[in-house]
């Protein structure tokens, strides 16, 4: 079997079609998985990405040669026949399908199996190679179904709303935040959003997802503030913008809250189990719809999975990549929406 994909020092690029995947230094050509920036960056020739990612990735990189492919439609570069699957992760995420010879692969970006709200369903695609993630590549990792985590979140938020207190809601600015607001009830209160959280709800509106009325602080009084739910990145802990909302209960909402410890670092009131990255049932799920017999891991646990999948018949090796965890990604955000923020409310969110 030959080597479709190989790494370089670009990125992941495909040998017979000459174009990378979510290449992480510029390239003339790139296929982009998603939206989270260490996935798409700026600085390439031409991007080719999932239909509805397009507007995301717009309002992120700003002025690009981007072309939007509905998925499952093919098209052809150097020999190589290329199609875009859903992916489950975030708005617009996608796997690459790449046929050439008869021979197909498949690079999943990153993905999750558990259907949501706000973004197109996993597709399990059949191919010989699967490239896939493994975020929380280990056997300890297993989600509880995403509704039991919605309705612990919207009960912590009516407690707290109760004793007039506003609930602070720290997550991943870009589809974890929109996949949060999908789940919540807005009979409890006022939503809140942050200045690096509110653009990209526009964006998701208008792709055709439901999500409930948001506000920005500065719209709202302190009557309402104080029954409000407040959806922030985690970089906005601790910052001035956050601190205007007096004696509040924070929480974090990550894969990561799983494990002892994550809390008490994060120095959060709460901590809920929620993650746009399949579990290890997950994982293994994926893999085994594919059919492949072939299978090569990036970022994550690398080491631990290759090693399950070879004690378990597979031909399996890792990939080195510099893909990251999606809270990287909020730095980024959060410094891109700080003026924005600012000019919106009128305040010191420039400095969050």
């Amino acid at each position: 079997m030959s080597d479709m994909v190989i790494v370089r020092k670009e990125g992941l690029y495909c040998v017979p079609g000459d174009f990378y995947i979510d290449p992480w230094r510029p390239v003339p050509r790139a296929v982009i998985t998603h939206a989270h920036s260490d996935h798409a960056r700026a600085g390439h020739g031409h991007y080719l990405a999932a239909a509805p990612g397009v507007n995301i990735l717009k309002s992120r990189l700003g002025d690009i040669a981007i072309q939007g492919l509905d998925y499952g439609t093919q098209v052809e570069h150097n020999g190589v026949r290329i199609s875009l699957h859903p992916a489950g992760h975030v708005l617009g995420s996608a796997q690459v399908r790449m046929e050439h010879r008869g021979e197909v692969w498949v690079a999943s970006g990153d993905y999750k199996v558990e259907p949501d709200a706000t973004c197109a369903p996993f597709e399990p695609v059949r191919c010989d190679t699967f490239i896939t993630e493994s975020t929380f590549g280990l056997p300890i990792y297993r989600w509880q179904p995403q509704q039991e985590i919605f309705d612990d979140i919207n009960a912590w938020w009516r407690r707290n709303a109760e004793q007039g207190r506003p609930s602070v809601l720290l997550g991943y600015s870009f589809g974890k935040a929109q996949r949060m607001l999908s789940g919540l009830d807005p009979a409890i209160g006022t939503i809140i959003c942050h200045g690096a959280v509110e653009p990209l709800n526009r964006v998701y509106r208008a792709a055709g997802v439901a999500l409930p009325a948001t506000r920005m602080v500065g719209e709202v009084d302190q009557a309402g503030i104080r029954r409000s739910l407040v959806l922030a990145p985690p970089s906005a802990a601790g910052s001035p913008w956050i601190r205007r909302f007096g004696d509040y209960s924070d929480a974090f909402a990550s894969g990561w809250m799983l494990l002892r410890g994550a809390r008490r670092r994060r120095g959060v009131d709460r901590g809920f189990v929620l993650s746009d990255h399949a579990d290890w049932p997950g994982l293994m799920s994926a893999i085994l719809a594919t059919g492949a017999q072939r299978v090569i891991v990036t970022h994550g646990a690398i080491a631990a999975m290759v090693r399950w999948l070879c004690q378990n018949g597979y031909d399996a090796s890792g990939f080195d990549t510099e893909y990251g965890d999606d809270e990287a990604d909020d730095a980024t955000a959060a410094a891109a929406a700080a003026g924005t923020a600012a000019a919106e409310e009128g305040t010191e969110a420039a400095h969050a």
